[in-house]
């Protein structure tokens, strides 16, 4: 099958991938409840050597520039008490950690959460973390912006492959919070 953007190879729908992925993506595509159905939701194999950004899009499609977003970690602090979330942005904008993630989370400080901290929560290696497959009861701010997009390119849990899916199929994510903003 052909990728709806860039210029891969190959585009797989991830359930006929599900030994590909990391395992609790694997498992959130084996559980997947959303009405996109799972077969739209693609695995397209990359190059981690050509993760950087300018490279990647050199490599892969100019298209991809304006049809990339990027998940990051937070975590924010009330006192002794930590909660974590995961901000997902397009890949031109930078998270509005300290104004709308803060405000959002209803905490005092808000950061980007320590490299170490993201990994070993999310099961996922650092450089492609994705919203699917994170730990049950996080918050999933997703930037409206994404979910307004016909198709997004995220990580796939690993530093080798992405996943491309409809924007639409972002805001069914367990835990997904849409907020206008978040990436500025």
């Amino acid at each position: 099958m052909r990728a709806p953007i860039g210029n891969f190879d190959q585009a797989l729908p991830l359930p006929e991938v599900l030994d590909s992925l990391v395992p609790p993506v694997a498992a959130a595509v084996r559980g997947w409840r959303g009405e996109v159905p799972a077969e739209r939701l693609l695995f397209v194999d990359t190059d981690p050597a050509k993760a950087d950004t300018a490279v990647f899009v050199e490599t892969y499609g100019a298209d991809l520039e304006k049809a990339s977003a990027n998940c990051v970690i937070v975590a924010g602090r009330r006192g002794q008490d930590t909660t974590l979330a995961a901000a997902l942005v397009p890949a031109t904008t930078r998270v509005d950690v300290n104004g709308v993630v803060r405000r959002h989370l209803g905490v005092r400080k808000a950061s980007f959460a320590p490299h170490e901290t993201a990994v070993s929560e999310t099961g996922m290696e650092y450089g492609g973390i994705t919203p699917f497959g994170l730990p049950a009861g996080w918050p999933v701010l997703v930037d409206a912006a994404v979910v307004a997009m016909d198709h997004v390119l995220i990580g796939s849990g690993a530093r080798r492959g992405k996943l491309i899916v409809p924007g639409a199929a972002l805001a069914e994510l367990p835990g997904a919070e849409v907020l206008v903003g978040l990436g500025r």
